[in-house]
């Protein structure tokens, strides 16, 4: 059901249906309220946030004696948290319901097990990373 959303998102574009259908039955659909905070910066990661209806706010606190400062709003398609998937460090950012929101929600701990239990989707995760790293070393080499 939920496939077709997630073979949206870059990190999953390698994925086959099959690949996309396991990872699927681990989302969840969520609903906000406008002005809930469905991820706070400094926590950690809860998943994956693929957003299908509204929008939110991304912020960031550099400074505590400073107002946050606005990143970007996101809205329907757009993939928040995709690298909590990965890692377990801290969130980077505030992300806040600027409308009522709907999201599909990856969580990290049923992402995990679905890799244990389909480790070719881990492989070519890493392929995927990895070309990404290539580009950017590429695209930084090139720059100096």
């Amino acid at each position: 059901m939920y496939e077709d959303t997630l073979a949206r998102v870059r990190l999953f574009s390698s994925l086959d249906r099959k690949e996309l259908q396991a990872l699927a039955r681990a989302c969840q659909e969520r609903k906000y309220s406008a002005g809930d905070v469905l991820i706070k910066q400094g926590d950690s990661g809860a998943g994956l946030f693929v957003i299908t209806n509204g929008r939110v706010k991304v912020t960031r606190v550099v400074n505590p004696d400073k107002p946050e400062e606005e990143l970007h709003v996101a809205g329907p398609g757009e993939v928040l948290g995709e690298m909590a998937l990965l890692d377990d460090l801290p969130r980077s950012a505030n992300v806040t319901a600027v409308d009522d929101v709907t999201v599909l929600l990856l969580p990290i701990w049923e992402f995990r097990t679905t890799l244990r239990n389909h480790p070719e989707i881990a492989f070519k995760l890493l392929a995927t990373l990895s070309h990404r790293i290539r580009r950017l070393e590429e695209s930084h080499s090139s720059n100096h």
